[in-house]
This record gives C-alpha cells, structure tokens and sequence, in this order.
C-alpha cells in the first residue's frame, strides 16, 4: 500500500488538495473577511521548481538504506508549522533543509544514526510529526550539516498492562495510530492535542504538550510514568513506579526538553478504559466575558466535563461556528454529568448579564442568554 505524502507548505496530505479553482476562492473569501483589497493569489511550490541547497554529507553505506536526500524528504522536513514556517514553504522558500532524512526502524538504527552524526560533527534533529510552532525542527546550523532523525517508523504499542492500565509504546506513533492499537484492548491514552492527527507521542513529551480534555488530566506529564531515551552517553530510562515521594522524577528532565538531552524513543503512559457513552453541547454567550465567568463556575464545581472550550466572538466567527458577536463554550462528557455542568454554565452565564437564573434549568434548554443547543 502507498504511503500517503504530506504536503510540502503545510497541513494535510498531497490528495486532499484543493484545486487551483477552490484554492482561489477561499483565498478571496479570506481577503474580503480580513478586509484586504483584490490582489493576486500565490499557488504552492511544485517539488520540480524549488531550488534546495546541495547536502553537505551523505551517509555511509551502513546507513543508505535508512536515509534519504530526496527533495522532498529534506524540504517536508524543514519546517514546523508554525505560521511563519508555513508562509515561507508556501513562497517556496527554504534556505536551511536538513541534508539527510534518516528513518531508524529500532533503536539500534537510531544508536547508529546518532553515532555517525557524532562522528561526522553533525547536528542530529529528533523529528515526531513536525508539527511544533518554535521552530525547534528547523535545522538552521549553518556551521554544521544537519541530519533529520524521523521517528515515525517507531509507531507500535510495545506492552499493555491491564492490571494497572498503562501501555508501553514508540514514541513515533501518532495520535490515531496509538489509538487504534489501543482500542483493540478496550483502552485509550485520551490526550488529544490540536495537532492529534499527525503528532506523536515523543513528541507530545518532548514539548510538555496539553490536550483539549480541559479537566484532571491535561498535559501529557499527567500520563506519563516512565520514559527511555538515546542520549549522548547512552541509554537512559527512567524507573516506571506509581508513584514516589523521594526528591525530584527524573523523567521530568525529559518532559518538555525539546530533543535537547536526547531522543525519547519510548514510554510508559497511563492509560483509561475506553468510553462507552459521550455527549456534547454548545453555549452561546453575548460576550467572552460571560463566557469566562461560565468556564470559572465549571471548574470550580468539580463536574469535570471532558472538554471545555471557550471560544471568543473573532474564532467562532472565523470558524462559522456561531454567529457573529457570540462567545461559544463547547462542552463534552465522557458520560454523565451533563445537565450538572450545563446547569452550572448557564447559571453562571446569567448571573454574569445580571439575569435570573431558571428554576429549573437543564442542558437543552433554549434560553435568551446565553442560548443552549446540544451538538
């Protein structure tokens, strides 16, 4: 089966492209919604037209089987998608592409990417699904080459715990590839960042990333109990325990490091039994303000709804997700609890635009302000 490619200027894979004509009309639509004049629309780079520097080092015949200098391997690569990082791949810009992409399919592989780059004076960049806005894949060493380490190869969920529910698993797999393994074992990691579909776990840990789940656990740290990385002097793994009250944990050191200490390749993360009932609603609030005072009451109720997302009138409206001028608070269960914590939203949002609570209220409740609507 083909490998679906991403595409070379931003989200998304090549065959989900809009057309030259449907590109051209959003592009209009965005010009008259941001209040800009008529002007011309740039088309994304073709590979055959960009113009990469050559690679300063090619890998050993060792490691060729491994590694690529493709044009598209180094310019995919280059960039995070960061917007400053998207508009400069769109313009077909990049001045600074790794010379060498290496794909290790273990960790073996890996020790001997990381030894050779040692070797060659190379700089090494651990690459989860490049999805970071930092600029932290970016390989702008101009004194050195530079090799892109992609771990995407290093997807499997490696162990499950069903006594003490938590897995072992690569960190290269991405959000719908850890979770379809999961499934199979009636379990879910239930962290959901906004770059879900195409980040990873390591690279979840290596940015300290946070999830849309807005209650109890929302950073990747809440999950974690231990973690192995290739560092420069070695394996390192920290000791999976439950917990531990003795001094500092050590896998700390690695969770938000951004690649700096080493290159996480796997960890034990605590997982949950998969959900058998979810529902969702959606509050609409005259202002973010009342929005903001609904969110407050939530958190301090201890309902804990899965998600909890305040969206002001600018996003909602950029979205269409709401009208414009309305606030939207979009919230989840995982089951349960629903009409408690709209209840309590919807007080809240009222006691904020000085009017009467309802006698009895409940989630599905229209109402003047805010209104309620189930999803």
């Amino acid at each position: 089966m083909l490998q679906r490619r991403r595409k070379l200027w931003g989200w998304g894979y090549e065959d989900g492209q809009a057309s030259r004509e449907e590109a051209e009309q959003v592009g209009l639509g965005a010009r008259e919604h941001l209040g800009f004049g008529p002007g011309d629309y740039e088309h994304p780079p073709r590979l055959e037209d960009l113009e990469l520097p050559p690679p300063r080092i090619e890998p050993p015949a060792t490691l060729s089987s491994i590694c690529s200098t493709d044009p598209f391997e180094r310019a995919t690569h280059a960039y995070g998608k960061a917007y400053r990082d998207l508009v400069r791949a769109l313009r077909g810009r990049f001045d600074h592409p790794p010379d060498v992409v290496a794909f290790p399919a273990d960790e073996a592989d890996l020790e001997r990417v990381l030894d050779w780059c040692a070797d060659a004076g190379a700089a090494a960049i651990p690459f989860g699904g490049g999805t970071g806005v930092v600029g932290g894949v970016e390989p702008r060493v101009p004194q050195a080459a530079a090799v892109t380490i992609d771990l995407g190869r290093l997807d499997r969920v490696l162990d499950v715990d069903q006594l003490s529910r938590a897995a072992r698993i690569q960190a290269g797999a991405t959000g719908p590839g850890l979770e379809e393994q999961l499934k199979t074992h009636g379990l879910t990691l239930r962290h959901y960042p906004q770059s879900f579909e195409y980040s990873t776990l390591g690279g979840w840990i290596a940015t300290r990333a946070g999830g849309h789940f807005a209650t109890l656990q929302t950073h990747i740290d809440d999950f974690v109990e231990s973690i192995r990385a290739l560092t420069p002097s070695g394996a390192w793994e920290s000791r999976r325990l439950p917990g531990s009250g003795a001094g500092p944990s050590p896998d700390r050191m690695l969770i938000g490091s951004e690649g700096i200490l080493g290159v996480i390749t796997e960890a034990w993360v605590r997982v949950q039994e998969a959900p058998r009932f979810k529902e969702s609603a959606a509050l609409l609030f005259d202002g973010f303000e009342q929005g903001a005072q609904a969110v407050r009451a939530l958190a301090q109720s201890r309902l804990y709804p899965s998600n909890c997302r305040l969206l002001d009138p600018g996003e909602a409206a950029l979205t269409s997700a709401a009208p414009d001028g309305r606030a939207l608070l979009v919230l989840g269960w995982r089951a349960g609890w629903r009409a408690r914590s709209s209840s309590a939203a919807t007080t809240a949002g009222r006691r904020a635009s000085g009017e009467a609570s309802p006698r009895a209220p409940g989630a599905t409740r229209s109402c003047a302000r805010p209104t309620c609507a189930t999803t």
